[in-house]
């Protein structure tokens, strides 16, 4: 959920990078954080234990323009991907306004994409919200690799149209930041529209 804080004139908004693990959620902030001017960006922060890591920063996008009068702020949050930190997953998506789903695009992770996917859904359920109408941007990233299923073959999985199921979606390749930016752009849009 959204916070206002009328003081500063700004509306900060939380997005949670969110999908199976080493499927390049840390890669994508990453890059978002090494591209965005430090004028405009607080620090990259890791909140990390001996075996997973979340990270955060918030931003100031320069492009998205004004809510009534009030500037929107950016949280964004990664979440550990492996299977044992589900607390986590769900502690740090709560309150989020809007969520990229990273699916790692080999095939050999597809399945991965699916329960994470899955899990997602009963998560989102869980905080009382309508998981077909939330805010959700789908990114198909490692679309460099030779291994990789094709977009339209990961849509038949995670975004089937014959569920009615719409979403967004960008191949991208994290690492390189290609993708990266059209992905952040269409959620911060739709999280923008909800406000």
């Amino acid at each position: 959920m959204a916070l206002i804080n009328v003081a500063a004139r700004e509306i900060h908004c939380k997005i949670v990078y969110y999908g199976p693990g080493m499927g390049g959620k840390t890669s994508n902030l990453q890059y978002i954080h090494s591209a965005v001017p430090k004028e405009v960006k607080g620090d990259l922060l890791s909140i990390a234990t001996e075996t997973e890591r979340t990270l955060f920063f918030d931003f100031l996008p320069l492009d998205l323009g004004k809510v009534r009068g009030f500037q929107t702020r950016f949280h964004l949050y990664t979440v550990p991907g492996q299977v044992l930190y589900e607390r986590t997953r769900v502690a740090v998506l709560n309150g989020a306004d809007g969520v990229v789903f990273v699916a790692d695009s080999q095939k050999h992770k597809l399945e991965e994409n699916i329960k994470s996917l899955k899990e997602l859904a009963q998560n989102v359920t869980k905080m009382n919200k309508n998981f077909r109408e939330f805010p959700l941007v789908l990114q198909y990233n490692k679309a460099d690799l030779p291994n990789r299923l094709p977009a339209q073959r990961l849509d038949d999985f995670l975004n089937p149209p014959a569920l009615g199921l719409n979403w967004q979606r960008y191949e991208a390749v994290a690492t390189r930041g290609d993708g990266v930016f059209d992905t952040l752009k269409a959620i911060s849009r739709l999280v923008i529209s909800r406000l």
